[in-house]
């Protein structure tokens, strides 16, 4: 069994933890997560799959439970222990009875304060964690006994991380904000030039917070941005979505931009996203005709 982000909703809601982050701490965490797969081991006992589709931002996993694979885009990895997972690729995890996750997702990872990382070269792979995160940290996430005890953990310690380097906030605020305005107007297609004279720095400047805080430059950052909104909107309330709140041109626009996110460059890379590429047909259909 595998299961689609955007498309098997039920499982990503109903069989995971999740404690999203409200407050200063937002600039850097979209949410905490942790597998709730206990009553899923009966209906598959051979396991199955979570697919997820590129997004910005970094995961970090901890490994509660026994080995499990991850597959970023086509390559697959076999992770007996902690991970760094950058997320602007396909990704799909392949569960197995004894799994249990334990997850952060970053909008921007606040190691960045503390050691001199490129994210840029983390790409196409999921790396160690412990370089990143203090083994003392890992520790005691481990040995808290519960999701919401972790979070309490890594709550704390990320407060105390923000007070600390406060000072060294500039790219963090200037890139999220740009993010967020971008996805509360639904406008994706301001230049690199027009978002720096916004925010009063240069282009060179703009474009090396975009690469530090998020791996990728501005244009990708917004590009995922946009068609994971517009997805979203498209399967979630299909009856009122419409390419052009999105900024494309045409529906063939937005059906070639979506083709580009599955990643369906092969039959076998195609079948994981069939439903969602049909339901984009179809409208295509009603829309401007065959794509």
């Amino acid at each position: 069994m595998r299961h689609i982000e955007f498309i098997h909703r039920d499982h990503f809601e109903n069989n995971y933890h999740r404690h999203y982050v409200q407050g200063r701490l937002s600039l850097f965490i979209d949410f905490f997560w942790q597998t709730k797969f206990e009553r899923l081991w009966q209906q598959f006992p051979k396991g199955f799959s979570d697919a997820l589709f590129p997004n910005l931002g970094y995961t970090y996993l901890i490994n509660l439970g026994t080995p499990f694979v991850m597959q970023v885009e086509n390559k697959k990895f076999n992770m007996k222990t902690d991970g760094f997972l950058p997320r602007p690729g396909y990704i799909e995890c392949f569960h197995q009875p004894g799994n249990i996750l334990f997850g952060i997702k970053f909008k921007v990872s606040p190691v960045i304060f503390e050691k001199k990382v490129d994210f840029g070269d983390y790409k196409g792979s999921i790396f160690p964690l412990s370089y990143l995160v203090d083994p003392g940290l890992l520790d005691k996430i481990k040995k808290a006994n519960s999701f919401d005890k972790r979070v309490q953990v890594l709550m704390k310690y990320y407060e105390q991380q923000l007070n600390k380097y406060e000072g060294s906030l500039k790219p963090v605020s200037v890139v999220t904000s740009i993010l967020d305005n971008a996805a509360k107007q639904n406008n994706y297609n301001l230049s690199i030039e027009e978002l720096a004279i916004r925010n009063k720095i240069s282009s060179r400047t703009l474009q090396r917070y975009f690469l530090l805080c998020t791996g990728v430059n501005s244009k990708n950052a917004l590009q995922i941005l946009r068609i994971r909104k517009a997805i979203n909107k498209m399967l979630s309330t299909p009856e009122s979505f419409h390419f052009s709140d999105y900024g494309y041109y045409d529906f063939s626009h937005f059906y070639k931009h979506l083709k580009q996110f599955l990643h369906n460059d092969t039959l076998e890379q195609i079948k994981p996203h069939l439903k969602l590429l049909q339901t984009a047909k179809k409208k295509a259909g009603r829309n401007t005709g065959p794509v």
